[in-house]
């Protein structure tokens, strides 16, 4: 293994707002416009990043979005109207009393991520393979697991939580047994054995529909939509209910990740979907373990417009190559590869258009937390 990083030195000059900096001195050098990477190349690599992103993002396709003007705090504000009761019966004559009326605000504010590697001259130079080009695709990825793990840890914070149903896996009926718990009311009661698994069933799902519809969520193209782990997924799609996603639509009505669909509910398949341990440290550790010590897994279901997430402006995820005429050194050893963006992670907007579904899986002993 080669740590491409033991080439670089790129804190001695570090890129601020008026000047290159000395990230070790402190001393500041004028910009010099003549070095800098071709505007096609840059192109070509930033279409690299941005597609290899794309592909691996699952939550952020149906978010809402706000914008976020450039020369603003970086915080937004999503307004809501407040409901009004239903009407009374009136009294002849009588004026009835009139019902207030307001907007309820939902805040979030954005933070600034990023990363980057190095490449000496020498490895680009001898190297079988585009080196840059492959450090691009890698970039995409780690950019795409970075903002899909922020959006889904943010929904964590719902507290709409509903947990599966303690099953035999083998006839599906009711699981039994010492101690056992039929309907859990938390992670520490739900079980992943042969005889007693916390499984999503068809059942769960229809559940968790009812309750999606009692509390009127808005549906999406008239569907409920579902971000699913694999380890989920998996045991969901033995059932022969289940309909998969090419036998009710033609692939440019899917969306990102979709698997397939039931009780109204369309599936997203995501590899990044919570895998559940320990969340936290110390005094502020939250266990979400099953009675078994193994991990959990959290499916969330929503509805129209559940979640926000900002854009902002000049913010946005924007790919960044220095080579090595730019950035490096006197004797040119090496490029830097990376990107930076801002983002919320996600807001929820509407707490009772999400719900997390708890559930264990047949891998719940051999899968690690994510």
């Amino acid at each position: 293994m080669i740590d491409l990083q033991i080439f670089a030195d790129a804190g001695t000059l570090v890129n601020g707002s008026e000047s290159y900096v000395n990230a070790h001195t402190g001393d500041t050098t004028a910009f010099d416009g003549g070095h800098t990477l071709s505007p096609e190349l840059k192109a070509f690599y930033d279409t690299e990043l941005l597609e290899n992103a794309r592909t691996e993002m699952f939550y952020a396709q149906f978010a809402k979005r706000q914008p976020l003007p450039a020369n603003h705090k970086g915080q937004v504000e999503w307004r809501k109207w407040n409901t009004f009761e239903r009407a009374g019966k009136l009294s002849e004559g009588v004026i009835p009393t009139g019902q207030k009326f307001g907007v309820t605000t939902v805040t979030g504010a954005v933070d600034q991520y990023g990363t980057y590697t190095a490449i000496t001259d020498k490895l680009e130079l001898r190297a079988y393979d585009d080196v840059i080009l492959g450090a691009t695709e890698e970039m995409g990825a780690s950019a795409a697991e970075t903002q899909e793990k922020l959006i889904r840890d943010a929904l964590l914070t719902g507290t709409n939580v509903l947990y599966c149903d303690n099953i035999n896996p083998a006839t599906g009926a009711a699981a039994s047994g010492s101690g056992v718990v039929v309907t859990p009311t938390s992670c520490a009661q739900m079980e992943a054995s042969a005889s007693a698994l916390s499984m999503l069933t068809p059942a769960m799902i229809n559940k968790a529909v009812t309750i999606l519809k009692k509390n009127r969520v808005p549906r999406i193209n008239g569907r409920y939509y579902a971000v699913i782990h694999p380890s989920v997924a998996h045991d969901l799609r033995q059932n022969d209910a289940w309909i998969e996603a090419h036998k009710y639509g033609s692939p440019d009505e899917l969306y990102n990740g979709e698997i397939g669909e039931l009780h109204g509910v369309r599936f997203i398949e995501n590899s990044f979907a919570p895998v559940l341990s320990v969340v936290g440290s110390g005094e502020s550790a939250v266990s979400y373990k099953n009675k078994a010590e193994g991990v959990t897994y959290a499916t969330y279901f929503f509805g129209k417009d559940a979640f926000g997430i900002i854009d902002p402006e000049g913010g946005a995820l924007e790919m960044i190559v220095h080579d090595k005429g730019e950035i490096g050194g006197p004797l040119n050893q090496f490029s830097t590869i990376g990107y930076k963006f801002e983002t919320n992670g996600a807001t929820i907007l509407y707490p009772e258009r999400l719900l997390r579904v708890m559930s264990c899986s047949s891998f719940s002993a051999t899968d690690t937390a994510n």
